[in-house]
């Protein structure tokens, strides 16, 4: 699955508020009830499948850079000689507002239950996905588990493997009823010049599990035990 992480930095959400009627799975704390469960598979499909647009900023080298990102339902598809179906990922990279990078990416993924299968990009890369575990419906805020492994090729011919990456999803509170959802990419081995960094990118999500902001954080190692990290937030 080719996560907005790896999409920005390869080349270097939207605030959706809606009104809560029937959250799922709550408890109270005196007249103020508190959401405990999210259903993160509808997350997910908001955040890869779903159409959408979302720009993230940042501050590099005290340079304003963002990413316009939007994503494009495709419909069916065959994938690995499979049908399934695709949704695009546009990201536009731009430096004080001059574009330095566009690039194009498509999910393959089928549905009940949801599963992704891999991503092709207009570098030409082909990657397949080994979903580790089912992703749950519902999940309680505290909960973790590993989402996928990717493996990824030059191209379709998957003659020259470039490198494998894991990646993982956890639920965390942010308030009474929102939540953090977050997808972190072990590691950026697609990226030559990068490949021990990872990326996170976190998502608030309410009871419905539609997407109210995002956060995508890449880190690069710097030297022995440390490194720098770069976070770009929605506006």
């Amino acid at each position: 699955m080719k996560n907005l992480g790896l999409t920005i930095a390869v080349a270097l959400s939207l605030s959706a508020c809606v009104t809560i009627n029937t959250p799922i799975g709550t408890g109270s704390t005196g007249n103020e009830s508190i959401v405990t469960q999210y259903p993160v598979e509808t997350a997910l499909l908001n955040i890869y499948a779903r159409e959408r647009s979302d720009k993230l900023m940042a501050m590099v080298d005290n340079q304003n850079v963002s990413a316009e990102i939007k994503v494009t339902p495709k419909g069916a598809m065959l994938f690995n000689g499979k049908q399934v179906q695709g949704s695009e990922i546009s990201t536009i990279s731009k430096r004080y507002d001059q574009t330095t990078n566009q690039s194009v990416a498509i999910n393959y993924f089928t549905l009940d239950p949801l599963v992704f299968h891999g991503f092709t990009d207009n570098t030409g890369r082909y990657s397949l996905s080994t979903q580790t575990t089912t992703i749950p419906k519902i999940a309680t805020v505290g909960d973790s588990s590993k989402l996928l492994t990717e493996t990824t090729y030059a191209d379709s011919s998957m003659s020259r493997k470039l490198g494998t990456y894991n990646q993982d999803w956890s639920l965390t509170r942010n308030s009474n009823n929102t939540a953090w959802f977050c997808i972190e990419t072990s590691e950026n081995l697609l990226l030559n010049y990068d490949s021990d960094g990872t990326s996170t990118e976190c998502y608030k999500i309410n009871a419905q599990g539609d997407i109210l902001a995002s956060k995508v954080t890449i880190r690069q190692p710097t030297g022995i035990g440390s490194s720098t990290a770069v976070v770009f937030t929605s506006r």
